[in-house]
């Protein structure tokens, strides 16, 4: 470029950022900043060769404005958009100056200031808790009511971006923050944006001061963030329609209109889909937000294209990560509840963009990308004519060896639906050595993915032919199965059992395999049911002995040992599931586990009753036959007809 061949070489420059001459100086801050705008190679360069350091020594040292207006704008380059530069510049000790400029009497220094501390705030690295303290936090607030709208903005602005814990929300709440924010809502437009960017991040997850937000003012400073979502600014819109959806995720059903409101704000979140710049790439978290978990707004959204959009969105190649990582969010809960919702996202062809997502270098669009494939595959029809593309399947499968654990639940979680009942992912997955990549995982000291590991397996087993089923033990080993069914967590317990149950389950061949190295899996659920208290973990394990008592004799008595037992120490309480009012999943199990051990013609059949019937169980299952729950009562009365039935045979 022509204006470089004025500059020095790098290594000269940064010399030059100490020169006792301060039109050398000047110039030197003015060829460093202009040389790393929007260039990263740059940054990391004169990093390197110790710029920064130096250009926070002018901050410090210096008052003349073209030094400090020039430095200041050099520190923010540097935090922009690098994460090494942020660090950089906070380990230089920039901040407080940074602040102090902000007091400065000149406006250039101190909009220099401002906009410097923007680009930090941008960061995760910023020192959000260090800016609550004291005088820094009592400066925020004042800067709030500036004559300076950028500053008013920027202020805002370090607000919203300490806002991410409920500790640091409660700070600012209990210094005034939320009245001060309200105040400024009837402000110039710039700051009533800033103000409700704030508001957003101080109200979202947190229910006390999202009540506290509606019954401020009466009711009023609600009223006046409603009629923001017809506002004519697009950007206005989409922060009242983030404000208003945090409210109501954090405190549902809190105001008398919210219904009314989110109908509202659905329509216009659509249309602002279409916006170009910011708001159309946060459109897409924000109606996300709104329609999580809720039928009905994802119904009405159906007939106003919102799929559609969506879905265009998706096919595009040129969209930011975060701007794509929403839109993936945003079909996950369009997909997550209804059938309709799944067929108009699959009726786009979306293999090809949810491939690509899957290997995205950033990892918010992986994780949004396994979120959607979970939702999609929740129907069974669905995986059975759109997502047998191995292009899917395979990147999918090879996220279980992904860097972040975050994104190995995530991905968990998806293979758990696509390998439910589902033969031919099921062939894909071990052809990929998917198997033992879940194994592995089910041994991590991380509790979430031992959990979700062991989910997918359970899933893998789920209606599983013998050839499956050997295939998993054989990788996975009894003593792997026994240390996950007695683990420290009972969420994986819960899970180690289910997976039991689903090997278990079916033809005699598959109850056998309970009893292999001398029924040592067979004692471990037994005595899970001995000692758990978790009612989960408990249905689980009876419904294990419910799929084993369907085998055949010798499987029938094997249980029998431990149902009707003749010494205590070996006996399954089964009285205290079937007397259990508070759970009935509980009952239901423990009557199945009768009903199979009672089953008619089977061989054995009189004696096994004839012994329960003196263990008391006819009496117990008599006192049940008016229970509450219609499905235990139907198979109470199943239960009785077998005993009644046999009685008249002995």
């Amino acid at each position: 470029m022509p204006s470089s061949l004025g500059w020095c070489r790098p290594e000269e420059l940064v010399e030059n950022l100490s020169s006792v001459d301060g039109a050398a100086k000047l110039k030197a801050l003015r060829d460093v900043k202009n040389q790393i705008i929007g260039n990263k190679t740059k940054k990391l360069s004169y990093i390197k060769l110790g710029a920064v350091p130096r250009v926070v020594d002018i901050l410090a040292s210096e008052s003349e404005a073209p030094l400090l207006v020039q430095s200041a704008a050099a520190v923010g380059s540097f935090a922009c958009g690098i994460e090494l530069g942020v660090k950089t510049v906070l380990d230089s000790g920039a901040l407080p100056h940074l602040l102090r400029m902000l007091c400065n009497g000149d406006e250039q220094v101190v909009e220099a200031g401002a906009r410097s501390l923007k680009m930090i705030f941008q960061s995760a690295l910023a020192p959000k808790n260090d800016m609550l303290q004291g005088q820094r936090m009592d400066l925020l607030l004042t800067l709030l009511n500036s004559t300076n709208e950028n500053v008013a903005e920027v202020a805002a602005s370090v607000i919203a971006r300490c806002c991410e814990t409920s500790m640091q929300q409660h700070a600012l709440l209990n210094a005034g923050a939320l009245d001060i924010l309200v105040n400024l809502l009837g402000s110039s437009l710039k700051r009533r944006e800033a103000c409700l960017d704030a508001l957003r991040a101080l109200v979202k997850n947190n229910p006390q001061i999202s009540m506290k937000l509606i019954s401020v003012k009466q009711g009023g400073a609600l009223a006046t963030i409603i009629k923001f979502v017809k506002d004519k600014s697009p950007r206005t819109r989409l922060l009242a329609c983030m404000c208003l959806a945090n409210v109501s995720c954090a405190c549902p059903s809190s105001y008398s209109q919210e219904w009314e409101v989110r109908t509202d704000m659905l329509p216009i979140l659509v249309k602002l889909l279409d916006e170009p710049g910011q708001v159309g790439e946060e459109a897409p978290s924000v109606l996300a937000d709104l329609v999580a978990n809720n039928e009905e707004l994802q119904k009405l959204a159906y007939p106003i294209n919102a799929v559609e959009k969506l879905c265009n969105l998706l096919h595009k190649d040129s969209l930011q990560p975060n701007h794509l990582q929403g839109v993936l969010v945003a079909l996950s809960e369009l997909g997550s509840r209804l059938e309709d919702g799944r067929r108009k996202i699959l009726s786009s062809e979306p293999q090809g963009p949810i491939a690509a997502a899957l290997v995205h270098e950033y990892m918010g669009v992986r994780i949004a990308a396994c979120t959607c494939i979970k939702n999609i595959s929740r129907s069974v029809k669905n995986l059975r004519t759109s997502l047998t593309d191995e292009g899917v399947v395979f990147p999918l499968f090879k996220l279980l060896d992904d860097e972040s654990p975050v994104v190995q639940v995530a991905a968990l979680s998806a293979i758990s639906n696509v390998v439910l009942d589902f033969t031919p992912h099921k062939t894909v997955f071990f052809k990929c050595g998917g198997v033992m990549q879940l194994i592995q995982l089910a041994k991590s000291m991380d509790p979430l993915l031992r959990l979700n590991a062991v989910w997918a397996l359970r899933n893998l087993l789920y209606l599983a032919d013998m050839s499956v089923k050997r295939k998993v033990m054989e990788e996975l080993t009894v003593a792997t199965l026994i240390s996950l069914i007695h683990d420290p967590e009972e969420v994986v317990q819960e899970q180690a059992l289910a997976f039991v149950r689903n090997l278990v389950y079916g033809s005699v061949e598959s109850v056998q395999q309970i009893f292999v190295e001398d029924g040592l899996i067979l004692r471990a659920v037994v005595q899970q049911l001995r000692v758990a208290t978790g009612p989960e973990v408990c249905t689980q394990g009876l419904y294990v002995l419910s799929n084993v008592a369907a085998g055949n004799g010798f499987h029938k008595d094997e249980v029998m040992h431990f149902v009707v037992a003749s010494f205590q120490e070996a006996c399954i309480s089964l009285n205290r599931f079937l007397q259990d009012m508070n759970n009935s999943q509980l009952r239901v199990a423990a009557v199945w586990c009768i009903m199979n051990l009672s089953y008619p013609d089977s061989p054995g059949v009189l004696s096994r009753i004839e012994r329960l019937i003196h263990a008391g169980f006819l009496l117990q299952l008599q006192n049940m036959t008016d229970d509450p729950c219609l499905d235990v009562k139907d198979r109470v009365q199943t239960a009785v007809e077998q005993f009644m039935a046999a009685e008249i045979s002995l």
